[in-house]
């Protein structure tokens, strides 16, 4: 049986409850497909480094994922790429992550890189991402894919030969439930006023609003009728 333990990087630009059902997703893909054991999730923010624009501090992000996973009990998150100064390629926060893996967690282990289909179509984004580190990633760790609206991550693995020659490494998990969510939308949301409640876990909602993260508007008050 093989033991995995899935680690779900990226800005966390607020943690959405979509990524906390990424795990579970996978989780239950995994089991069933029969031979493979997930331990436990790990969530790893990216570091301020990153200059992404309108990314919140590296310490609300870590705060509202640790919010956001609290919510679980196998969702854990790790700090150690957010609070770099610097922005680390995500090979090396694997390599890290399953270092951390197999000395505190169980050593016959190894992580296993979660992400959405987003992420994998970026692969063929030029001078986003190194091809060895690719080859790497998927290689040494290999990935579980949450399909997302919009992207057809079977064709892409397809339609690219370094991809495809790895595709055993590469387990498509089926997201059947259609689910748009995404920061990028809740933050849009926040700046227009309108309500994201249900969109992410509560106490993640209630430390944005304590910390006025995302030049968050109030909602506008109903009219009387």
């Amino acid at each position: 049986m093989k033991k995995i333990v899935l680690v779900l990087t990226g800005s966390l630009n607020p943690p959405t409850i979509m990524h906390m059902r990424m795990f579970e997703l996978a989780r239950d893909f995994l089991h069933s497909a029969g031979g493979i054991q997930v331990l436990r999730g790990i969530i790893s923010p990216v570091s301020s480094g990153y200059e992404k624009p309108g990314l919140a501090p590296a310490a609300h992000r870590i705060a509202m994922a640790q919010l956001g996973a609290g919510q679980t009990d196998w969702v854990e998150v790790n700090s150690w790429e957010a609070e770099k100064p610097e922005w680390t390629r995500t090979i090396s926060v694997l390599k890290h992550i399953d270092q951390h893996v197999k000395t505190k967690i169980d050593p016959d282990a190894r992580a296993m890189l979660l992400c959405g289909a987003d992420l994998l179509e970026s692969f063929a984004r030029p001078g986003l991402w190194l091809d060895e580190d690719i080859d790497e990633i998927v290689g040494t760790f290999g990935l579980a894919v949450v399909t997302r609206q919009g992207f057809d991550a079977a064709r892409f693995v397809h339609d690219r030969d370094a991809l495809f020659k790895l595709r055993t490494k590469i387990t498509i998990v089926p997201e059947w439930i259609d689910n748009g969510i995404s920061s990028t939308e809740i933050r849009r949301a926040l700046r227009r006023g309108c309500s994201v409640r249900y969109l992410v876990p509560d106490p993640v909602l209630a430390y944005i609003r304590q910390h006025s993260l995302y030049d968050i508007i109030p909602p506008i008050a109903p009219i009387p009728l």
